[in-house]
């Protein structure tokens, strides 16, 4: 089911065009990554999502409606969390959940297992925000998109601030959002991690939409090579890179070799048949790298 769909939209700020012709859908069961560089455009395309601003040209809908319209039955459906999260620091976080909570129209009964599963304890949570570090104020806006069970999620820059088991329980948090039918949108600098998060990508690069779709998707539009290495026995290294016929480079006992995606195989093949080869690892082009060339591309 489509949640969100961006036909051709613009933005534009006097001479400035912050977002150019942009078409794009958000899928329900998906988790979509919008990444590219400061002032590629995309903090200002989520804002047209969420009705925060009105394109220039173009046409959004958020589960069928105008997202700018008088009517906007489909705010009780969002969760979002901006950026840079800011709380009133006198509150507590429990106090702070359950003010969101009555604000969207929610019970406030199950916020202490909301707290509980964003890494919030009890004890935590009854302190004032003031004292939060900034890792417990993004978990705490974590929480707070999370009321109600959104049906789309939309998330800036949500691991900032994040120590590495919260980042994991934060994406398995994700994981059971899509697996539970929730579109999830999120923009993040961070192209490593998200990379086995996202089930489709969106680069964006001054204002452009360069590419869209899966992993697999972006790295057949570039056409990077895949590159494999192998562990051989001592003495057979540099004979071995020679046979292979493709591009090489020996070091000791190690053979880094690249090919196009389209020969894999038959570069495989021809590696497990050699006696010599005591090990092997394939690593297909990165989002880092793949987000490198689009933005070659599109200078």
């Amino acid at each position: 089911m489509t949640v969100v769909e961006a036909h051709h939209v613009s933005r534009r700020y006097g001479a400035q065009l912050a977002v150019d012709d942009v078409t794009v859908t958000f899928q329900s069961g998906q988790c979509t990554a919008i990444v590219g560089h400061n002032g590629a455009g995309k903090s200002t395309l989520i804002k047209m999502l969420l009705g925060l601003g009105r394109p220039t040209a173009g046409r959004i809908t958020i589960f069928g409606e105008d997202p700018t319209a008088g009517n906007r039955r489909w705010r009780s459906q969002v969760g979002f969390l901006p950026e840079n999260v800011s709380f009133p620091p006198s509150l507590s976080g429990r106090e702070t959940l359950d003010f969101y909570a009555r604000l969207k129209g929610q019970s406030t009964a199950a916020n202490g297992d909301l707290l509980d599963r964003v890494g919030l304890s009890a004890a935590a949570a009854n302190r004032r925000v003031s004292t939060y570090s900034k890792g417990m104020r993004q978990r705490l806006g974590l929480a707070q998109a999370l009321l109600g069970s959104p049906r789309l999620l939309v998330l800036d820059e949500p691991t900032s601030g994040l120590d590495p088991s919260s980042r994991q329980s934060f994406y398995a948090i994700l994981r059971d959002l899509v697996a539970d039918g929730a579109a999830v949108l999120l923009s993040s600098h961070a192209l490593e991690e998200i990379e086995g998060q996202a089930d489709r990508i969106a680069v964006m690069s001054h204002g452009r939409l360069m590419a869209f779709g899966s992993l697999d998707e972006l790295r057949g539009l570039s056409q990077l090579p895949v590159r494999i290495q192998l562990r051989v026995a001592n003495g057979h290294a540099a004979a071995l890179a020679h046979s292979l016929g493709v591009p090489a480079t020996v070091q000791g006992h190690d053979i880094a070799l690249s090919c196009m995606a389209t020969a894999k195989m038959d570069v495989l093949r021809r590696v497990a048949s050699c006696e010599e080869v005591v090990d092997f690892h394939v690593q297909p082009p990165s989002l880092d790298s793949l987000y490198a060339w689009f933005m070659e591309v599109g200078r």
